[in-house]
C-alpha cells in the first residue's frame, strides 16, 4: 500500500527539523523535502499552524507506536511497571525532532496536548497532593514514582543534548535502577 500525502509530507516534515530546526519548517522546505508542489501542500495543509500541528501529532503518533513495539501493547493492555519500562527503554537515542517539537509545544496548548496525551497513558504522572492526606504511604509511593518518571526524563534530556553516548553498559544500569525506583514505590500492606 502507497503511503498517503500526507503521510509523505508530515514525514518531510520530520526529516526537515530533524535536520534543520522547527524555525525552519516552510512550506518551501517541506515542498523540496517531499519532492512535490507548494500547492499540494496548501491542499493537505492550508496554514503553516495547521502543518505544525500536524506534525506535532504525527511525531507523537510515532513515539506512541514506537512504545507500544518496545512494550509488546497498547497502553491499555498494559499495566503501570509494564508500560513505564517501555517509556524509560525508549528513551535511549531520542530524535532531535522529537525534542525540538516537545519544546516548541510547551508555549502552545494545543500542540502540547498531542503529547501530554500520551505522557499521561505511560509515564508516572505528577502526584496530587491532599490538604491533610489520610494515606501518607500512597502519597509517598506515587511521589518515587514521579521522581523516576523525571529521572527518566532527564536521561532522554542528557542522551539528546549530550555530544557523547554513554557507554551502554552504563546505560543500562541506569535505566535498570530508575525502572526498579518506580516499581519499588509500593504502598505497604496494613
Amino acid at each position: 500500500m502507497r503511503p498517503s500525502k500526507r503521510r509523505e509530507i508530515l514525514d518531510a516534515a520530520t526529516r526537515v527539523v530533524q535536520r534543520e530546526g522547527v524555525t525552519t519548517l516552510t512550506y518551501e522546505s517541506v515542498a523540496a523535502e517531499a519532492g512535490m508542489t507548494k500547492g499540494g501542500l496548501l491542499y493537505h495543509f492550508p496554514s503553516r499552524e495547521e502543518l505544525l500541528l500536524g506534525l506535532h501529532r504525527h511525531v507523537a503518533e510515532n513515539w506512541e507506536l514506537a512504545l507500544e513495539a518496545e512494550a509488546g501493547g497498547t497502553a491499555a493492555q498494559l499495566n503501570r511497571d509494564e508500560r513505564f519500562r517501555a517509556f524509560v527503554r525508549l528513551s535511549q537515542n531520542p530524535e532531535r525532532a522529537e525534542l525540538l517539537l516537545m519544546l516548541e509545544a510547551s508555549e502552545d496548548p494545543v500542540a502540547n496536548a498531542a503529547w501530554d496525551e500520551i505522557f499521561a497513558r505511560w509515564a508516572p504522572q505528577p502526584p496530587e497532593t491532599a490538604q491533610a492526606s489520610d494515606d501518607d504511604a500512597a502519597e509517598a509511593a506515587a511521589v518515587q514514582r514521579f521522581i523516576a518518571r523525571l529521572a527518566a526524563d532527564g536521561l532522554w534530556f542528557y542522551e539528546a543534548l549530550s555530544t557523547e553516548r554513554l557507554d551502554p553498559r552504563l546505560r543500562e544500569r541506569v535505566t535498570e535502577e530508575i525502572i526498579a525506583l518506580a516499581q519499588n514505590a509500593t504502598v505497604p500492606a496494613e
